[in-house]
């Protein structure tokens, strides 16, 4: 049995309060509309379907089974939340609302152990380990389920799988400290900093000090080992992942983060060994991490690269990266409102940071890359986490999914932590669509009145005296259906593209 949750009745008094004048102005009956123009001229498409004799002159019901246009959400605490209630609605999601999960492959929890990648569940996967854990987010592995028992659901459930992230340079959250305390601990000592196997951040701390006044091939001279290591165990990873997962896994970001690299010149064709800001990573990483994934992973799967860096810089990176060959389809693009303040300076229109005309400057800036656009990680938060707070989450939500879905280069959206109090550590306790128990919050309900509702198209035509019925309708998977002579109903399965 599928969940059904109660939409609770919000005034338009409250709705008037949680907004100002300002906010409203800046979304205003004219942007509105543009938006319902482009949604109808950029997300639907005419089509006419032979259907069998049976169907001629027949009254067709068209139903719309499911959308071209990614709606995603990550996957990060599947069987995590404490009870087996909880777990369930969780997974509901996913093929309801979300038709798309991200799923967890950083290199640092994946592969807590060297040589032994968390593929396949145990026991400290399970949900009887989660339910009885008093304090999940101690864990190291907390957010970062075994990757099996996830792809195994999701390809279940009929949706689409995408892999985060292959190669990213980031410490704290993705190089192993196994690999991170092979940098020679001498050199670490020269910053006056001590090791702390527990902390990458130090560690990348006292990495940029030591090596401050060193050129990238300087640090691969004093480094010969850490480099051979990180370039060939990059590289294994890639491989590694994509002969298990290959041909069960849509789109993968293959490399996370690295247009800032890029801008500051670090990425040194023919070069070994990257000086990333993150620390130490393989030459020219970006790069030669999309030449790996294109060897190995089969050609219909995405290579996606991913960035929170809407810049030029980004722009210049990608067209610099297919210049020199690389196959990247899909350009990711990050939006984190993780401080709730700026979210009520959105509300109080204070803030022009996430206004249309903002939105569209730089959907045209990365646009210019000629890829479709996925907005791969999305945090509204529900300032103060009370009924206002809720109201203004929901609010800005529903205007900004409604004016990403219109423009052109859009592909999908992903929402990033769905349940409250779920997040990484500094990410924001009230950004989830539900609550910490499961409840659903008005931001869920704004996103379901659109995905499930408003952009779900369901009518009826009429089929000619060929059989041919034609429709117009949102791009997706359809089952049109009709009473026969005989009295029984027959169906035609299609996709308008």
């Amino acid at each position: 049995m599928m969940t059904e949750y109660r939409k609770p009745e919000v005034s338009q008094s409250e709705i008037d309060a949680a907004f100002s004048d300002a906010y409203r102005a800046l979304w205003n009956d004219d942007v509105q509309r543009k938006i319902d123009a482009d949604i109808e001229r950029n997300r639907k498409a005419d089509g006419e379907f032979q259907l069998p004799a049976s169907a001629a002159g027949r009254e067709i019901k068209v139903e719309q089974l499911s959308h071209d246009f990614v709606f995603g959400a990550h996957i990060f605490n599947f069987d995590q939340l404490g009870s087996d209630e909880r777990n369930r609605r969780y997974k509901e999601l996913y093929g309801t609302l979300f038709n798309s999960a991200t799923i967890a492959f950083y290199w640092k929890q994946l592969e807590l152990e060297e040589g032994h990648p968390r593929f396949r569940a145990e026991y400290r996967d399970s949900a009887d380990f989660w339910n009885n854990c008093p304090e999940p987010n101690r864990q190291p592995h907390w957010r970062r389920p075994a990757t099996d028992p996830v792809v195994e659901f999701c390809r279940s459930k009929g949706i689409r799988l995408h892999g985060h992230t292959l190669v990213w340079g980031n410490n704290r959250w993705q190089i192993p400290d196994w690999l991170i305390s092979r940098i020679p601990f001498d050199y670490l000592k020269n910053a006056n900093l001590e090791r702390n196997p527990g902390d990458n951040t130090l560690i990348s701390e006292a990495t940029a000090a030591a090596f401050r006044d060193m050129s990238a091939g300087e640090m691969e001279k004093a480094l010969p080992e850490y480099t051979a290591l990180i370039n060939t165990l990059t590289a294994k990873r890639i491989v590694e992942i994509a002969m298990r997962y290959g041909d069960k896994i849509d789109s993968w970001d293959v490399v996370n983060e690295s247009a800032a690299d890029f801008g500051k010149g670090n990425m040194v064709p023919g070069s070994k060994l990257c000086k990333s800001w993150y620390g130490p990573m393989p030459g020219d990483y970006t790069y030669r991490g999309f030449k790996i994934a294109e060897g190995v992973f089969p050609p219909e799967a995405k290579l996606n690269i991913n960035d929170y860096n809407l810049n030029e810089d980004y722009l210049n990176q990608v067209r610099d990266l297919r210049r020199r060959g690389c196959k990247i389809d899909i350009m990711g693009a990050q939006m984190h409102l993780f401080d709730p303040q700026i979210c009520r300076d959105i509300a109080d229109g204070k803030s022009l940071r996430q206004s249309p005309e903002e939105v569209r400057r730089t959907m045209e800036l990365i646009g210019r890359a000629g890829l479709p656009i996925h907005l791969s990680e999305i945090t509204i938060t529900a300032p103060g986490g009370d009924r206002r707070g809720e109201i203004i989450q929901a609010g800005i939500a529903r205007n900004l999914y409604r004016l990403w879905f219109s423009l052109a280069p859009m592909m999908g959206i992903t929402w990033w932590n769905v349940v409250d109090g779920c997040g990484a550590p500094g990410e924001p306790a009230v950004s989830g669509l539900f609550t910490r128990d499961m409840e659903p919050k008005l931001s869920y309900f704004a996103l379901d009145g659109l995905i499930n509702r408003e952009w779900r198209t369901g009518l009826v035509c009429r089929a000619d005296k060929s059989a041919v019925a034609g429709f117009r309708g949102f791009r997706g998977r359809y089952r049109l259906s009709w009473t026969a002579a005989d009295g029984g109903t027959e169906s035609f399965n299609c996709h308008l593209s």
